[in-house]
């Protein structure tokens, strides 16, 4: 048996020390594989952590992605000791990868920016946006479509390159709003008085802002009346509250004054040609 042995190690020897050798090294690389993912995922849920800088949504997609290219690189070395033709399997993915690509290049660029929205942020969920004919309330950014919840309940599924490619309001997202508030008052009406009425709408509302501080000026000298405007800021929250209770306090604070909000009115000039 020792004999047999003797032989067969002379004979292959050479084969099994290189089997050997590749077989080690592949371990290696597989061990060095696996440890450099974790790190990656270890390091992206880390700097997510410390700068927010991508939605969570797209954390679990960039650690697989990372993953998958650290596993796709330790292959094609394990192929390579193996003294398979790498550069023709590169080639060769990289054709199919080119012709799937292109056949689902819709597909693909709604992934792109699902991607480039959940890296950049311009909103988040939970945010207020109009972006072309959409507005609503952002429910869920997913890789393939933005879904939307309308003021009036509805549900909007939109593909995200659609938005990508558009401008995006987003009123939610600086915290703060800016509101105008316009009345008219008649032309034989005191301008003074008319400022000394939305002063005391500006004492009264502690839900304004006061940097920027509120500002009253006259807004244009319309058709039918001097309008006279105040611009007021106050939280994203409180926005729509303090718009319509204030709305209701103008007209009260006009009339209070004794200045008259007037209605539309034209001079018609009839001329009589013989």
């Amino acid at each position: 048996m020792s004999d047999y042995l003797g032989t067969f190690w002379k004979d292959h020897s050479e084969m099994i020390l290189s089997v050997s050798y590749n077989a080690l090294l592949v371990i290696i690389v597989l061990f060095a594989s696996n440890f450099i993912a974790k790190a990656f995922h270890r390091w992206i849920r880390k700097t997510n952590d410390h700068f927010e800088r991508f939605d969570e949504t797209l954390v679990p997609i960039l650690c697989t992605a990372a993953s998958a290219a650290v596993y796709a690189l330790g292959f094609v070395i394990i192929l390579d000791f193996f003294g398979v033709n790498t550069t023709s399997i590169i080639a060769l993915l990289g054709a199919a990868g080119l012709a799937i690509a292109l056949a689902l290049k819709d597909t693909l660029s709604n992934i792109a920016a699902g991607m480039m929205l959940l890296i950049l942020r311009p909103f988040r969920t939970g945010h207020f946006i109009e972006c072309g004919s959409i507005m609503g309330t952002v429910l869920e950014v997913g890789l393939f479509t933005t879904i939307f919840k309308t003021p009036d309940g509805l549900y909007i599924s939109s593909p995200n390159s659609s938005l990508w490619g558009a401008p995006i309001k987003n009123f939610t997202k600086n915290g703060t709003r800016r509101m105008d508030l316009i009345v008219g008052i008649s032309y034989t009406d005191s301008i003074d008085t008319g400022f000394e009425a939305l002063q005391n709408i500006i004492n009264n509302e502690a839900r304004f802002l006061l940097d920027p501080a509120p500002k009253i000026m006259v807004q244009a000298m319309a058709d039918s009346s001097v309008n006279l405007q105040l611009r007021a800021w106050t939280s994203i929250d409180d926005y729509w509250n303090v718009y319509w209770d204030n709305n209701k306090n103008i007209k009260e604070q006009i009339e209070a004054a004794g200045l008259t909000i007037p209605f539309p009115q034209r001079d018609v000039h009839i001329f009589n040609e013989k």
